[in-house]
Parts: C-alpha cells; structure tokens; sequence
C-alpha cells in the first residue's frame, strides 16, 4: 500500500514539474507583442537625416511609428500614400517614423533613393523586436503619452478617408 501511495506522489511531482518547465521555456521564447492600450516601448532613434526621435519625447502629437522593409512588396505598395500622408499630417502635430529592418544596405538606399519618402526614416535591426513585429508592414499610432491608440498589422492606403478620420480622431 505504502507503494502505490508514493507512486501517485512521485508521479504526481512529475506533472507538476513538468507543467513548470513547459511555461518557463514557453515565457523564455514568447515575444512580446505590443497592442492598441499598451505602453509603447520606449526608443531612442536617429533618423537618416540626423533627427534624433524618441519616445516619449519624439516633439509631436502622435507618432506614426512604420516597420517595413524592402522585400516587402504591400511596404513598397503603402510607401507612396504613407508618403502623401506624412506631408499632409506634419503640420498637424503628426510624426511618421519609418524603421527599416532591411540587412542590405544597397537595396535599402536604393529604395529611399527611388521614392524618396517625405517622413523621417532610419534602418535599425533591433527595435521591431520590442514591439514584437517580425511580419511587415506593420504600424502603431503613439500619443504624445507613449499610450498605442491603433495598430496596424497590415498595408494601409493613408490617404483613405477611413484612414484620415481615424487619424483626424486621434488627434
């Protein structure tokens, strides 16, 4: 009796230990994922034209905060309205900040030089990282607080109209 009595115990630690380390490894290779009502994760960033962005202190009502990358066709679809967009915005209290995870540098000036974006923009392999974005492109929308009102996990027309009166709502 004393037997099966020790049995169930050792068994039972067993599946309480292993229950254990399923969720430590699980936590230890989970990422972070950054959502609308989170604290953005703050950054400090130069951008190509030697503008040092921020956050919290990035100088602007919101700031559009864009990973994107070369390779990516719907980046290279959005760039254009994104650009549209940025121009308009700017003199509304607006910061779009595009982040390049691009490796290739040549591939990343050559796409700079071909579209010439009219937001702030700089390569950086890390940061995507703490907002837990590693699919393209992919937005979040920052008030001046560093809260994340919106995130967009997909390509986005900026020029929209449902785009700009989410924006012109936030503001």
């Amino acid at each position: 009796m004393p037997s099966s009595k020790t049995d169930r115990l050792l068994r039972g630690g067993i599946v309480l230990l292993s229950a254990v380390l399923v969720y430590f490894i699980y936590s230890g290779i989970h990422e972070r994922v950054v959502v609308a009502g989170d604290a953005a994760p703050e950054f400090t960033i130069r951008a190509d034209n030697g503008r040092t962005v921020s956050l919290p202190n990035f100088g602007g009502k919101l700031l559009v905060l864009n990973f994107w990358a070369t390779w990516c066709p719907p980046c290279v679809q959005e760039t254009p309205s994104l650009s549209r967009f940025a121009a308009t915005y700017a003199s509304k209290g607006v910061v779009v900040l595009g982040i390049s995870v691009d490796k290739d540098e040549k591939a990343y000036r050559a796409f700079l030089q071909k579209f010439n974006p009219a937001f702030l923009y700089a390569r950086e392999f890390k940061l995507h990282e703490d907002y837990g974005t590693f699919m393209y492109p992919e937005t979040y929308i920052i008030d001046s607080k560093g809260k994340v009102l919106h995130k967009l996990a997909e390509p986005a027309d900026w020029m929209d109209p449902r785009m700009t009166q989410l924006i012109d709502s936030l503001l």
